[in-house]
């Protein structure tokens, strides 16, 4: 988001970095802006971050994408996240408790539900959903490594 398009929402904005405000996350001065989902001050920074490189280098983009917190607001759902029938629901239980007590939260999900570590159907490898590459077929889990044993000439 610019600072711009949040003035036009009616968002305050931080340049100056007089005013003791920093952002939530990691503590920055400088071009700050408000999250639309929970009102918390985050750094401006969703312009450094690279299309598919899938750096985590932007305070902002990381709290919309991968909290439960910016995903319950993008979604529509109403009340709060943290009580939201939908958002749990929207994901497997491992995704859902890292989406919800990962760094990129201002509020982390109390008391996450335990699940069973995600394993390779074929292997038998823990897989962390959240952190490594892995393939689907039908409800079935693959690691990295026999996903790509399983694709011809062994590439992704």
């Amino acid at each position: 988001m610019t600072t711009g398009m949040a003035r036009k929402k009616g968002k305050r904005t931080s340049r100056s970095g007089t005013t003791g405000i920093r952002c939530g996350l990691c503590g920055k001065k400088k071009k700050l802006t408000r999250t639309e989902c929970c009102g918390q001050w985050i750094c401006d920074d969703e312009d450094k971050y690279v299309i598919f490189s899938y750096a985590t280098n932007s305070c902002h983009r990381n709290h919309r994408r991968y909290t439960l917190c910016g995903y319950h607001h993008m979604e529509g759902h109403p009340g709060d996240w943290r009580e939201c029938r939908e958002c749990r629901e929207g994901f497997e239980t491992e995704l859902y408790v890292w989406y919800g007590t990962n760094e990129f939260n201002f509020v982390k999900l109390e008391n996450p539900p335990q699940y069973k570590p995600t394993r390779c159907t074929k292997c038998g490898q823990v897989i962390r959903l959240a952190e490594e590459a892995f393939s689907t077929l039908g409800s079935s889990y693959f690691c990295e490594r026999c996903t790509m044993a399983r694709l011809p000439g062994g590439r992704l």
